[in-house]
């Protein structure tokens, strides 16, 4: 059963109701039907995304992550890390106000800078250690290039291995973009050389995203949790409770 109903939905985001029923499908098919978990969502304010704000595709993201998380937890809201060289805000997006949430959040920015991957893992890491919960989570990260210090981010991956938390990487842009060999290379570091279990996954959501159907973005950002879910199990890093 999902942390919140489409009844609810229906009643307080009716505008996500389509993604809430496409998230439930893919949840059910990779056998994450009924789990309880935090989600969160990163987002990248380079200034390379700039297009990717004015045509909506950041907002659209963050609505079919709120749609996921609807599955997964019940307080109808997502914490959300805008980053670039420095953490630029945390925050929140919810089920009741989603609708521009993101323009009105970037209207009190300042400056887009680079893109510091270290940073915003921290800033996540300290939101979820902050909380107090030992369920699993669920960090959707989306960034349009690399870090500007790829040891810092490899390191605070592989610490943030035991830790209950699960890192799938999205990438706006060009598939075949040199930015992105990188986090081909963070997908695939070593366990347990690097990191006690594997805890990150990559996917490109190409240079259109908000065209990537539903059914598609969800497959892609549920795919590799259930097999993290069974080796954080395994590990001792989550305890064997929900599904």
């Amino acid at each position: 059963m999902a942390a919140i109903s489409l009844s609810k939905v229906e009643e307080t985001a009716p505008a996500l109701a389509g993604a809430y029923r496409s998230a439930g499908i893919s949840l059910r098919k990779h056998g994450l039907d009924g789990l309880r978990a935090a989600v969160y969502l990163v987002v990248d304010y380079s200034g390379s995304m700039k297009p990717y704000y004015q045509d909506g595709s950041v907002q659209a993201l963050a609505d079919r992550v709120l749609g996921l998380s609807a599955h997964l937890d019940d307080d109808g809201r997502v914490p959300v890390v805008f980053f670039s060289t420095d953490i630029d805000a945390v925050t929140d997006i919810e089920l009741a106000d989603h609708q521009g949430r993101i323009d009105r959040i970037v209207a009190g920015l300042g400056h887009m800078g680079k893109t510091s991957y270290h940073l915003a893992m921290d800033a996540v890491i300290d939101h979820y250690l902050d909380s107090g919960s030992t369920a699993p989570a669920l960090v959707v990260f989306q960034t349009d290039g690399g870090p500007i210090n790829k040891l810092a981010a490899e390191r605070y991956l592989c610490k943030a291995a035991k830790l209950p938390l699960f890192w799938q990487f999205v990438g706006f842009g060009d598939r075949r973009s040199k930015q992105f060999d990188f986090l081909r290379k963070l997908d695939e570091l070593a366990v347990p050389g690097k990191r006690i279990v594997d805890n990150a996954g990559f996917f490109h959501a190409g240079h259109e995203p908000r065209r990537l159907s539903d059914t598609e973005l969800y497959d892609r950002l549920v795919g590799e949790f259930p097999s993290w879910l069974a080796s954080a199990r395994a590990a001792g890093i989550v305890p064997f409770t929900g599904s």
